[in-house]
């Protein structure tokens, strides 16, 4: 930085932490705030106690880091360049009704050939199968455009598309139900536009292989606390169970921000990496907030209808998670994830004695194992004791040796915090850049100009946002990789004008 910058960040996750970190190594001050008492966001950690005196740290949920995850993987090496915290899982099975199983072990990584490879030792679908594949729609697939691929099919949700994609109802469910379905929104309320970059960005476009890894420690520990050392190291100031609650600007024309605490803090920039909720909150108490420097917040300019697009972001359906600590161990061979669709509420089950090391620690002193069952885009008319029995009866359905297994202990909650994509939404998605030039947003809500999603979507726009805040003060910009923005058909198809109705 060529002078001094004040800079705030609201919100500890991986979007605000990314931007604190790139912005605080080129000589900004930051103060980041933080309303939760641990960093993380969605993807943080906090302690607690079992029954039994054991201490143990609780998360939201199992998370994958993916190989493209480049982004969010360059910051970690922050704290580990090797990432040796990250173990390989070599497969994750996806389970159906009537046995149906497929696997994603030994994919070879060329995009294209492996959606081939995948096809020709499913279980649910022949070649012959692929090739009765609506035309149109299968074009659609291999040829994302990042502005073609919106502009004909984001008014269409995800479940139109793929009944027009003619699939066999089997490998329609073990496939794609299950693959749209991760990303929390029910089929018919999410876009189809959003749908086909998710599935370039994790398979088609994907040069890495569609297996992930995972952390092999609960985030506090292995991520968490490591990242605050590294951003305290740099002057970082942390600020946890302080949230922002009102943003204005001082007599100087910086941004004041009083914090939950009665705190008041002043900045030359300000990063909003908040939830959906927390940032819709936040701009309806600060009726200035997003009105470019010298702008009466009773005028009426670009800065109201940037607020008018923050009003109109939404969450999407509720999540459950039940971690389950059982007094006997799973059968053997049991694979660490699982994927699961067609069975009810379920839609994933881990077995985190497998691969995190404070569980697996647990297992061996008891003799018994940790299950963490989750169910995504739950309807709304379900309570939580439905939710339970559900997943209690795909539990034993599909790994009989827990029925006689007694509990000792369990955490479940339900939350719906997670971004909406809804068809016909993409207009309205909110970018890094406001009509602010001191103002930014990050999150795994806001646009970027390649494809990413959930965690990576979260780090890209954190390093965006600083990479803003740097361009404009003449500062050296963070890199950022992606896989390669467009299909492998986008150029030909495009060119030629073969548009697809949507």
């Amino acid at each position: 930085m060529p002078r001094p910058l004040e800079v705030l960040v609201v919100g500890g996750g991986i979007a605000g932490l990314a931007a604190a970190t790139i912005l605080a190594e080129r000589g900004a001050r930051v103060t980041v705030l933080e309303p939760d008492n641990f960093l993380g966001g969605r993807a943080g950690a906090w302690s607690d106690t079992l029954a039994d005196g054991s201490a143990f740290e609780m998360e939201r949920g199992f998370h994958a880091f993916f190989r493209q995850y480049y982004n969010l993987r360059a910051w970690l090496r922050r704290i580990d360049p090797s990432l040796g915290f990250l173990r390989p899982v070599e497969d994750y099975p996806l389970l159906g009704p009537g046995g149906l199983r497929e696997s994603f072990a030994g994919l070879p990584k060329l995009p294209i050939w492996n959606l081939v490879s995948l096809i020709r030792r499913s279980s649910s679908m022949t070649l012959r199968d692929a090739l009765r594949v609506d035309d149109t729609c299968g074009r659609a697939i291999m040829a994302y455009d990042p502005v073609a691929t919106y502009a004909q099919f984001d008014r269409q949700s995800a479940q139109a598309f793929l009944d027009k994609l003619g699939f066999p109802p089997q490998a329609r469910q073990m496939l794609f139900d299950v693959f749209s379905h991760s990303f929390f929104n029910p089929e018919q309320e999410f876009s189809a536009a959003e749908l086909l970059m998710m599935f370039h960005f994790y398979f088609v476009g994907n040069p890495e292989g569609i297996v992930f890894d995972v952390a092999d420690g609960p985030f506090s520990k292995s991520i968490w606390q490591p990242m605050a050392a590294v951003l305290e190291r740099r002057g970082v100031r942390l600020c946890l169970g302080e949230g922002a609650v009102h943003i204005d600007r001082g007599p100087d024309g910086r941004h004041r921000i009083t914090s939950s605490k009665g705190q008041v803090h002043h900045a030359d920039v300000c990063i909003l990496a908040a939830s959906v909720p927390g940032l819709q909150q936040l701009v309806a108490d600060s009726p200035g907030l997003g009105q470019p420097r010298g702008a009466a917040p009773e005028d009426p300019g670009i800065g109201h209808c940037w607020r008018e697009q923050v009003a109109a972001q939404s969450v999407t359906a509720r999540f459950a998670v039940w971690r389950l600590w059982l007094d006997r161990p799973c059968a053997p061979g049991r694979a660490a994830f699982v994927g699961t669709t067609g069975l009810g509420l379920v839609d994933n089950i881990s077995l985190y004695h497998l691969f995190e090391d404070e569980s697996r620690d647990w297992a061996a002193r008891t003799g018994g194992s940790v299950v963490e069952l989750h169910a995504y885009a739950l309807p709304g008319d379900v309570d939580d004791d439905a939710i339970q029995a559900d997943l209690r009866r795909a539990l034993h359905e599909l790994y009989p040796e827990t029925r006689a297994a007694r509990v000792l202990d369990e955490r479940f909650f339900v939350r719906q915090d997670c971004p909406a994509f809804r068809p016909g939404s993409h207009p309205q998605r909110l970018r890094v850049d406001t009509s602010d030039p001191t103002l930014h947003l990050a999150g795994d809500f806001v646009h970027t100009p390649f494809p990413t999603a959930l965690m990576e979507r979260a780090a890209s726009t954190g390093i965006l946002a600083a990479n803003h805040v740097l361009h404009h003060h003449g500062a050296a910009e963070e890199p950022l990789w992606s896989v390669p923005p467009r299909g492998p058909l986008a150029r030909l198809i495009h060119r030629k004008g073969l548009r697809s109705p949507g």
